[in-house]
């Protein structure tokens, strides 16, 4: 079957993490996304982080 891969976004402002999510294993690069993020308030770049 196929691997996936657990990723974790934390937000670039407050450094909070906040969502988790898999993907396929064939990744070419960091994810990064505009996402809402509690602690701040409003919509916020997340990037992929250590778990």
């Amino acid at each position: 079957m196929a691997d996936r891969i657990h990723l974790t976004l934390g937000c670039t402002v407050c450094k909070n993490k906040n969502y988790h999510f898999s993907t396929g294993k064939k990744k070419e690069k960091k994810v990064e996304l505009k996402k809402f993020c509690r602690a701040c308030g409003k919509q916020t770049p997340h990037k992929e982080v250590k778990s």
